[in-house]
C-alpha cells in the first residue's frame, strides 16, 4: 500500500522558470483551473433557461447565492454588500476545490498550507489595508477595545496585535489541516478494504462501510469549511469596516 501523504505530492506538468523564479504549471494548478472551470460550467447551466418554479440545478444555484448572501449580510452588516462578489468567488472556489479532491484520482489544493496561506494572506492584506484606507490612524483603535480602562494598555494592546495578526495563520490552517486529516484517514482505510477484501471479503466489507461513511462525513466536512473560510473573511471585514 502507498503511503497516505502521496496524493499530495505536487508534481510538475509543465517546467516554467522566469529569470531562476519557478512558476511551473503543476497539478495543483491544473486542479485549480478544473474548479474554475467546473464552477464557472455549473453557474452557466443552472442559469441558463431560468425559471420561476426552479430545476434542480436552479434550486441549488439559488441556495448557494443566498448562503453567501446570507454570510455577508449576517456578518459584515452595513457595508457588506459591495463586498458579496469577492466573498461569493471566493466562497465558491473552496467549495468547489475541496469538493473535487475528494473523486478518486483528483489532487485536493485546498491540503496544501502553501495554497490556504496564499488566501490567507491575501485576504489578510486587503483587509488590513482596506482599514487604514478607510479610518486612517483610527484604524490601529483595533488594538484598544473601546472603553477598556488605559491601564490595561500594556497587557491588552500585544494580546490584540498577536490575535490579530494570527488570523492568517488560523484561516489557513483550519483548512488545510482538515482537508489533510480527511484525506489521509480515507486512504488509510481504504488501503485496508483492498488487503482485507483481496483475501477475506467478509472482513473487507467493514472498512468498505467505513470508507463510505466517512466519504459521506468528508463531503460534509468539504462544505463546511467552505462556509467557515467565507464568514471569517466576513469577520475581519466587519472589524474593517466597523472597527469595535
Amino acid at each position: 500500500m502507498s503511503s497516505p501523504l502521496e496524493q499530495f505530492t505536487i508534481k510538475t506538468l509543465v517546467p516554467i522558470n522566469v529569470a531562476g523564479v519557478d512558476i511551473s504549471f503543476t497539478n495543483s494548478s491544473l486542479w485549480m483551473f478544473i474548479s474554475v472551470i467546473s464552477a464557472v460550467s455549473f453557474f452557466m447551466i443552472a442559469t441558463s433557461g431560468r425559471k420561476i418554479v426552479p430545476g434542480p440545478f436552479q434550486a441549488f444555484a439559488e441556495n448557494l447565492f443566498d448562503t453567501a448572501g446570507n454570510i455577508v449580510s449576517d456578518n459584515i452588516g452595513s457595508g457588506g454588500k459591495a463586498f458579496f462578489p469577492a466573498v461569493f468567488s471566493l466562497f465558491i472556489f473552496v467549495l468547489f476545490g475541496n469538493l473535487i479532491g475528494l473523486v478518486p484520482g483528483a489532487f485536493t489544493f485546498t491540503s496544501h498550507i502553501a495554497v490556504t496561506g496564499a488566501m490567507a494572506m491575501i485576504i489578510f492584506s486587503f483587509v488590513t489595508l482596506f482599514g487604514i484606507f478607510k479610518h486612517g490612524f483610527k484604524f490601529f483603535g483595533l488594538f484598544f477595545p473601546s472603553g477598556a480602562p488605559i491601564v490595561s494598555a500594556p497587557v491588552l494592546i500585544p494580546i490584540e496585535i498577536v490575535s490579530y495578526f494570527s488570523r492568517p495563520v488560523s484561516l489557513a490552517v483550519r483548512l488545510f489541516a482538515n482537508m489533510v486529516a480527511g484525506h489521509v484517514l480515507l486512504k488509510v482505510i481504504a488501503g485496508f478494504v483492498v488487503s482485507l477484501g483481496a483475501t477475506y471479503i467478509l472482513p473487507g466489507i467493514v472498512p468498505f462501510v467505513a470508507v463510505v461513511a466517512i466519504t459521506v462525513l468528508e463531503i460534509m466536512v468539504a462544505v463546511i469549511q467552505a462556509y467557515v473560510f467565507a464568514i471569517l473573511t466576513c469577520v475581519y471585514l466587519h472589524d474593517a469596516i466597523h472597527l469595535h
